[in-house]
């Protein structure tokens, strides 16, 4: 692999073998920032203005200085920006108009460099966003587009207007940007050489793959199989089986159906959560490795005021996302209870937050994680075992018990399906106790935050 420095390339190359599939990414759990929003190297930034629509400062260099932040929680990957060259202005990343160029607002080639080897030194897995449906906003003149300068690259001009004609979204414009022609052979075999050159050049151990729908499936199986590493795209829709259709020609997608359950559940209806227990879990191939999240870069922030929702819902909905099967996935921000609304607004600069290690939600992430992985519940079976319109109770294996409610204030008694006999301890205050006999009912008492049981014994574990 060139261009990586020669005394980190044999752990690396052995790093990329380990990492590169879906089993060690169920693992993991994972913090997605917007490269401009996060962090910066220079010493005093400016105030970031979202509505501008236009870069903040932020860089690779500055998101290398800021890792133990992101480690402290006990995050173990990171999903950052695409790297492409971009149109002027195009701070997201998502305007590409050189494939094979780096944007220069983010840092040099270096600096990438230096970026992933320092992941990987802490133990931190990269996942890349790419785009592979569409280039930057420039019309039908496409000859600034490298390597796609020419018409026959692209579909004819048309916008997508209903997206429930598959069709019309594979083969018309998102927002007005040109739409690859993947049935050219150029594009298509080009796409897939691209992304062979951009794993194998940065090291990267994982994809976000951007505009999934957009593009045909049997495209995205040749993807998947040039890029040798697990991929996670983004199917933005509610309906669950069209949403599980791409996981096969990717290796998972990001988990929208239950994204829209629990931003409704949290809010005040916990019964939500129990119509995806019941009706829509079972429908994936492999729901361990799906993108498990409350926001991303693209829908208004949790706490959004208009929306209605509080700080400790959206806590006790960040402990149940870290728990329930899946890939944890938390958007930068989240943790300082930021609050605004859609693109842009959603895409606040974290250097004006101060990086607070303090908050209760950094903490419950650090405690809940630690966790997560040191009782390795991507191994363990899930089953709900009570529910109602206030409160929702679930456990992993037969040793870990999760209640949460849309910060309600209450008593619950219910049936102990499964759960080992033993004195039990909340994760976030052991001196919190319940005891859990054999087939008899728990008793939980709760006050608006979230509750993680396990065995008394256990508590050695918690940090």
């Amino acid at each position: 692999m060139k261009d990586i420095l020669i005394s980190f390339t044999f752990c690396s190359l052995i790093f990329l073998s380990i990492s590169a599939n879906a089993e060690e990414w169920k693992k993991r759990s994972i913090y997605q920032l917007m490269t401009d929003r996060f962090a910066t190297d220079i010493s005093n930034p400016p105030h970031c203005d979202v509505d501008k629509k236009d870069y903040c400062g932020g860089n690779h260099k500055g998101l290398q200085n800021k890792l133990d932040y992101i480690k402290g929680m006990g995050f173990d990957a990171i999903w950052i920006s695409p790297i492409v060259k971009n149109a002027e202005g195009s701070y997201h990343s998502y305007h590409t108009i050189d494939f094979y160029g780096l944007n220069e607002h983010f840092g040099t080639e270096q600096d990438m460099h230096d970026l992933v080897n320092a992941c990987h030194s802490k133990g931190i897995l990269v996942m890349l966003d790419v785009v592979a449906n569409h280039v930057g906003l420039v019309g039908n003149d496409f000859r600034s587009i490298n390597p796609f300068n020419s018409p026959e690259h692209y579909h004819d001009p048309c916008t997508i207007t209903d997206w429930t004609n598959y069709e019309m979204v594979e083969y018309c414009r998102l927002a007005d940007l040109p739409d690859l022609n993947h049935e050219n052979d150029y594009v298509a075999d080009e796409l897939l050489r691209w992304i062979k050159y951009m794993v194998t050049k940065y090291n990267v151990d994982g994809l976000r793959v951007d505009t999934v729908p957009e593009v045909p499936r049997w495209f995205w199986k040749k993807f998947n199989a040039a890029s040798g590493v697990f991929q996670m795209g983004e199917v933005f829709n509610g309906n669950v089986h069209y949403v599980a259709s791409y996981q096969g020609p990717l290796t998972a997608t990001f988990n929208y159906p239950l994204y829209y359950s629990i931003n409704d559940g949290f809010k005040g209806n916990m019964s939500k959560l129990n119509e995806y227990y019941t009706e829509k879990r079972g429908v994936y191939t492999d729901a361990t490795v799906l993108g498990v999240f409350i926001g991303n870069h693209d829908n208004p922030r949790f706490l959004y005021p208009p929306d209605g929702r509080t700080k400790k819902q959206l806590d006790n909905a960040s402990v149940f996302s870290v728990f329930w099967e899946g890939i944890p996935i938390i958007y930068y921000g989240d943790e300082q209870y930021f609050n605004g609304g859609g693109d842009p607004g959603c895409r606040e600069a974290l250097w004006e937050s101060g990086y607070k290690t303090n908050t209760p939600l950094y903490q419950y992430y650090r405690q809940a994680l630690n966790i997560r992985k040191k009782k390795e519940i991507w191994d363990k079976d899930l089953e709900q075992i009570y529910y109602d319109q206030d409160f929702y109770a679930f456990r992993r294996g037969d040793d870990i018990l999760v209640v949460v409610t849309p910060e309600k204030t209450l008593t619950r008694k219910f049936d102990n399906r499964g759960l080992k006999a033993g004195t039990y301890i909340n994760i976030f205050n052991k001196d919190d106790k319940i005891t859990i006999t054999s087939g008899n009912q728990i008793e939980v008492n709760m006050s608006g935050d979230p509750k993680v049981y396990i065995p008394e014994e256990n508590q050695g574990l918690l940090i």
